[in-house]
């Protein structure tokens, strides 16, 4: 497609820029907690939740190392628990913020304080299994069955107390709700687990990366071994732990990320610059592809007035993080992981074609997005802004230009900011 074609429509439109959160934000949120409070009476039974809970756990980080750590459950019965897993099945059902902290919202989060090298002092899971020495009893054990089943299972929790019905938002994970102490918990059937993933418990000489990856190439998706990761069941035996997971999260896209540039290390480069679009819960992902080696660079937006960004004078405020052809030897602070979920979704595209490119993605977050969802929506939204076709354009600079009309702040703070568009523009010949 033309560059022209593509950009044509994508008028800006300023009075919605100029929009406050407060006439976005929808509070609906609020009534629906005061119906997680009733079904959460109607649930229990005595100091007990029974119910069917979500292929999904929480691995608290505050205190580290010793955390909090628990189960996620649908506090409604009727509820369908596997729709409440954090997955990309929620882009493809299109839903919005809202949507997100309701489903959340809807799951009792029943914790116990940890040491998270609690996982490496246990007995065998089943008695001649061969599997690794890790906790397999409890309620850390019941947390891992839960974590690598390939479906949900059915629980029964003990609890102390009445739950706190407040909502913890990250920057990364996705949000949680209610709270409860759990005084323990049991399983209620046998979980399945898939033979991948037996496989890497039973060996207990394999590295997290090296099984992480292997489980990647099985056709698991991120989303299934960070949850594996975080209930410590990847590593060699003596290095299992939980982890917590915020950690878990970055740590699994940043490894998939590394073996999918691994993958295109020697790929031809595409031919001519693209422009990729997408648009995602306020988020505007415009993904540019340019031949050469493989560079790397997110570019992040934000809107003024917005919880983001809450001062009206500042202007859009723009953070970076960038990686040349070998990669990058430190975490992301600025974009932190924003940036390994945005580079995951363009990795995953170029090894299916299998070239490589110069990457840089520019997100503008505007005010619309007005609560943290979690980085597994900047995941999808890359990973689906390649559906379609591109634009392509001649040159770099004819590609930037055409989308500059489209961004919130000039090309000139642009340059001053990004590494990749100061240097492609430096270059003596154009692509």
């Amino acid at each position: 497609m033309q560059l022209d074609d593509f950009i044509e429509g994508f008028e800006r439109d300023e009075a919605a820029e100029k929009r406050r959160l407060a006439e976005e934000k929808s509070y609906a949120i609020t009534d629906h907690l005061e119906d997680v409070e009733r079904q959460f009476e109607e649930t229990v039974q005595g100091d007990a939740l029974f119910g069917s809970t979500a292929p999904e756990i929480f691995v608290g980080r505050s205190g580290y190392p010793n955390v909090s750590t628990g189960l996620l459950s649908p506090v409604d019965r009727d509820a369908a628990a596997e729709g409440f897993a954090t997955s990309s099945e929620w882009y493809d059902a299109g839903l919005g913020i809202e949507d997100v902290l309701q489903r959340r919202t809807g799951m009792l989060n029943s914790t116990r304080p940890t040491a998270v090298d609690a996982v490496s002092t246990g007995g065998r899971r089943g008695s001649d299994a061969g599997g690794a020495y890790d906790v397999w009893n409890g309620f850390v054990g019941v947390q891992r069955e839960v974590a690598i089943a390939d479906h949900p299972v059915d629980v029964e929790v003990g609890l102390n107390g009445t739950p706190e019905l407040d909502v913890q938002f990250d920057d990364v994970g996705t949000p949680t709700g209610p709270r409860a102490h759990a005084t323990g918990a049991d399983l209620a059937e046998n979980p399945h687990v898939p033979k991948p993933v037996e496989k890497t418990l039973s060996d207990d000489d394999w590295q997290a990366e090296g099984a992480m990856t292997y489980l990647y190439r099985r056709g698991f998706d991120v989303y299934d071994i960070n949850t594996i990761l975080s209930a410590g069941a990847l590593g060699q035996a003596s290095e299992r732990s939980l982890v917590p997971t915020r950690w878990s999260i970055t740590a699994v896209d940043d490894t998939v990320g590394q073996y999918l540039r691994g993958t295109t290390r020697n790929s031809d480069t595409i031919d001519k610059p693209e422009v990729w679009y997408n648009e995602y819960m306020g988020n505007r992902y415009w993904v540019l592809l340019a031949p050469g080696r493989w560079e790397f660079e997110l570019v992040e937006m934000k809107a003024p007035e917005s919880v983001w960004n809450p001062r009206p004078d500042t202007g859009y405020y723009m953070s970076s993080a960038y990686e040349g052809y070998e990669g990058r030897t430190g975490y992301v602070e600025e974009t932190a992981g924003a940036y390994y979920a945005a580079r995951l979704g363009a990795l995953e595209h170029l090894q299916e074609r299998g070239r490589q490119a110069k990457c840089l993605v520019l997100r503008e977050i505007t005010d619309d997005y007005w609560a943290p969802v979690g980085v597994w929506q900047v995941r999808e939204g890359v990973r689906n802004a390649f559906d379609g076709e591109p634009g392509v354009g001649q040159s770099f600079s004819e590609t930037l230009s055409a989308v500059s009309d489209q961004l919130p702040v000039s090309v000139g703070a642009l340059r001053r900011k990004s590494e990749l568009v100061a240097g492609l523009q430096s270059q003596l010949s154009d692509f």
